[in-house]
């Protein structure tokens, strides 16, 4: 089984027992979260296509950690002009783990 599901305005694709790294989240580690923003679950041959979102279906999943990013060098750099500009750029994320998927029932396609 897996799902589409909206997180901080990104859509992933999970599955149960997954991690994955998202948007910095406001939780404590090894609290639970539940993402309520399904777009499509799948199960074997069947999907649930939600009209936006699936009605019904839940996400649960398991912070983790919380961590920031490797390094992004942003270089601005004018040729003949004695102009370099640099500087440097590390993303915050929260690292979690899907622990449940639970589907509803909007329009079947397939």
């Amino acid at each position: 089984m897996y799902a589409v599901v909206l997180i901080s305005g990104k859509q992933y694709r999970v599955a149960q027992g997954e991690t994955l790294r998202v948007e910095k989240l406001a939780a404590d580690v090894d609290s639970s979260v539940d993402f309520d923003q399904v777009i499509l679950v799948g199960s074997g041959e069947g999907i649930h296509i939600g009209t936006p979102l699936v009605s019904g279906a839940r996400v649960a999943a398991k912070i983790k950690s919380h961590g920031r990013g490797e390094k992004i060098r942003i270089i601005k750099f004018r040729r003949r002009k004695h102009h370099m500009k640099s500087q440097g750029h590390r993303q915050h994320y929260t690292e979690i783990e899907i622990t449940g998927i639970t589907g509803g029932s909007d329009k079947k396609a397939g």
